[in-house]
């Protein structure tokens, strides 16, 4: 696919994903939408990539929906996404309910872990949310952004905000959509740790690096799968998942590796998945 909107990178296993539209501050449209998507099934499907950074290009990571397309939908009377009908859906297609647009970051096997490198508004602020861990610079704005449009919250966030930060909290970021800063996401637990913006990409990496060196990749993947899964069912299912895992994944030579590579106190050689 030829990139109009977004850049990608992989090296040291691991592949990352820009936002590049920097003169409109990353805003959302359709060509981005299918880019994204498509770099994301290109991450997922190389066997060389053990996790994915998103960030954006410039100064703000997205700034939501293009203006131009919001008015484009008012002078039509509706809502175009921009989109072709056969859009790519990255992720494993045996979870149904991770098949809907931004819930098939739930389907991935890796993590995806956002440099909100500045401000970030509807589905900006959706697309951060979606990602696995969040780093942050200080000081950025943050804001659902639907209300004064006059639209509902977005792709889901009124399902998974309240999942990352509580209903409470939640709930007065919908109703209101206000502006809020990084700095206040961090307190609340959205952003998992502020780093300042000349250092924000390589702090990314390096805490990206260590965890894919430290950790193997069956478990990544199956502690992402558990936890996304766990949001649909009950504490028993949950249990007996678990240790279903458990007793297929000591099998697997990885797990071998692992106890090796601790009584050794060196780090483990992963086998990558295929």
């Amino acid at each position: 696919m030829d990139l109009k909107a977004t850049t990608y990178d992989v090296s040291d296993q691991i592949a990352t994903i820009c936002l590049n539209r920097p003169h409109r501050g990353n805003a959302w449209t359709g060509r981005m939408h299918t880019e994204y998507r498509y770099l994301l099934d290109q991450a997922e499907r190389d066997h060389h990539v053990r996790a994915i950074i998103v960030t954006g290009a410039g100064d703000r990571f997205c700034v939501g929906g293009d203006s131009k397309a919001l008015d484009g939908h008012s002078k039509s009377g509706s809502y175009d996404a921009g989109t072709a009908p056969d859009l790519v859906t990255p992720g494993d297609p045996s979870f149904e309910s991770f098949r809907s647009d931004f819930a098939y970051h739930f389907a991935l096997s890796k993590p995806v872990v956002a440099a909100i490198n500045g401000a970030a508004a509807g589905v900006g602020l959706v697309l951060a949310c979606y990602a696995d861990i969040r780093f942050a610079v200080p000081g950025a704005k943050l804001t659902t952004a639907h209300g004064p449009l006059n639209l509902p919250a977005e792709y889901g966030l009124s399902w998974l905000l309240p999942r990352l930060i509580g209903g409470a909290r939640a709930m007065e970021l919908l109703l209101s959509s206000r502006k809020f800063l990084t700095d206040e996401a961090q307190q609340i637990g959205l952003i998992h740790e502020l780093v300042p913006a000349n250092e924000l990409m390589s702090h990314t990496r390096a805490y990206v690096a260590d965890m894919i060196t430290r950790v193997s990749p069956d478990a990544l993947m199956q502690s992402k799968r558990q936890t996304y899964l766990d949001y649909h069912r009950d504490v028993g299912s949950s249990v007996e998942e678990a240790n279903r895992l458990l007793a297929e994944m000591v099998k697997h030579p990885n797990y071998k590796e692992a106890i090796s590579a601790f009584l050794e106190k060196r780090p483990a050689k992963w086998q990558i998945l295929e």
